[in-house]
């Protein structure tokens, strides 16, 4: 099965707990701190395999989700880090953040490789928090929670060449002929249901690779019939080859035929619609090709075109060098702009806090914000220490400040995620 869109899940492994603990040794009844850090959380790390070409493995997967650092221990024992969760793609894969549509990365060649998700930090053992002030502190953390998004996984396969054109108009007995791809054919609509690949290698020793697209109807930009799911695989190509029946097989006209396509090419991507194109005038065997192909230069005098029978293998030759030729001066067009991506995006910092406070209907005043969420999930309220330190960090956010100038009296609820504290002086 072709599969080359999948929406999935992904939890990065937790840091594993610091832990708090004490020297005990016999002469040394009151020895220093020596809990150790936990380990850091599992990576979810998206990387190329060469082998593949289909999302097919990812398709019932709904949740990818990391392991969890181990523990620290007693006597400076630091835990180990999380076996890092490494996710196979084939060649063209780009992942794009659900949220916010922008572009995580392109993972184009073999070896290529990304960190979607991060594991969290392991939580500070007791060890780590000793000062001069207090040289023996009874508190450490929790591992930080593992990044979460949800992400979508898009594949535009690798081609130098895509044929492009109406449903039947010889594509893949094209593809069939100058490659060793074994493209199912038949006499009727659609019988190319996902892209296929060829190599082509001439006698010259050029090589590339063609791409044979499902047949495009009118609408296809819009979703009618394949062509909308598959118009993205040509996005990657330098040259568009657009196979036209010339011999009108099934009562078509070739130049609605070729405004139509057009169309909806230009539709879908002014990028796509940029690309070198080659029109692959096919059928010239059929008596009416000749006229047909001298109304069509007419129409089109500017166009770039090549005479072929696919049935009986005339100008294949040609129309080979003259796509290799092509894709020697034809400069690849980045697929996304920089904007697109979330590693460009500029954020423009104001003066504004990182958490927001709320009142619900019944009075509960509601924190929320990244930053307080992560320092809540790592703080260890059975521990005192903890307690005083997490109300610390609030204070010095300016939190209590904020509650009491939205009106917070003491003994009011305060909400952060799920758990209500009693808002005091």
């Amino acid at each position: 099965m072709f599969v080359d869109e999948v929406v999935i899940k992904l939890i990065a492994g937790k840091g594993g707990d610091g832990c708090t603990s004490f020297r005990r040794e016999k002469f040394i009844p009151l020895g220093g701190p020596n809990g150790g850090n936990g380990g850091k959380g599992a990576d979810i790390i998206f990387e190329v395999e060469k082998g593949l070409k289909t999302l097919i493995d990812l398709k019932y997967r709904k949740q990818i989700k990391g392991d969890k650092g181990v523990n620290g221990k007693g006597s400076d024992k630091h835990g180990a880090k999380a076996e890092d969760v490494i996710v196979k793609v084939p060649e063209g894969t780009t992942l794009i953040d659900q949220d916010t549509g922008l572009v995580i990365c392109d993972l184009v060649k073999e070896g290529d490789s990304f960190v979607v998700c991060h594991g969290g930090r392991g939580g500070r053992g007791n060890k780590a928090f000793a000062t001069q002030e207090n040289p023996a502190p009874k508190m450490s953390e929790y591992g930080e929670p593992g990044e979460e998004r949800v992400i979508k996984c898009e594949l535009k396969m690798l081609a130098d060449v895509g044929l492009v054109g109406m449903p039947s108009v010889g594509k893949s007995t094209i593809l069939s002929l100058i490659s060793g791809a074994n493209p199912k054919i038949a006499a009727y609509h659609f019988t190319t249901l996902s892209p296929n690949l060829g190599v082509v290698k001439l006698k010259d020793q050029r090589v590339f690779v063609m791409a044979d697209l499902p047949g495009l109807i009118e609408g296809a930009s819009e979703g009618a019939g394949l062509g909308e799911r598959f118009l993205k695989h040509a996005m990657r190509t330098k040259v568009v080859g657009h196979v036209i029946d010339m011999g009108a097989f099934e009562g078509r006209n070739p130049i609605d035929d070729y405004k139509a396509i057009r169309k909806e090419i230009e539709n879908y991507d002014e990028k796509l619609a940029r690309k070198p194109e080659l029109i692959i005038a096919n059928k010239m065997d059929l008596p009416n090709a000749k006229e047909n192909l001298s109304k069509f230069k007419n129409e089109f005098p500017d166009l770039n075109i090549i005479e072929i029978s696919a049935m009986n293998r005339e100008g294949i030759d040609k129309m080979i060098m003259m796509l290799a030729d092509m894709l020697d001066e034809a400069e690849l067009e980045p697929l996304y702009e920089e904007t697109s991506y979330e590693s460009h995006v500029i954020y423009k910092f104001k003066n504004e806090k990182p958490y927001t406070i709320t009142r619900d209907d019944e009075g509960v005043w509601i924190i929320k914000g990244a930053e307080i969420e992560k320092l809540f999930r790592m703080t260890k309220f059975e521990e005192d220490e903890g307690v005083r330190r997490f109300a610390r960090k609030l204070r010095g956010m300016g939190v209590d400040d904020e509650l009491e100038r939205l009106g917070a009296e003491k003994g009011d609820d305060v909400q952060i995620l799920d758990y209500i504290f009693t808002f005091k002086d």
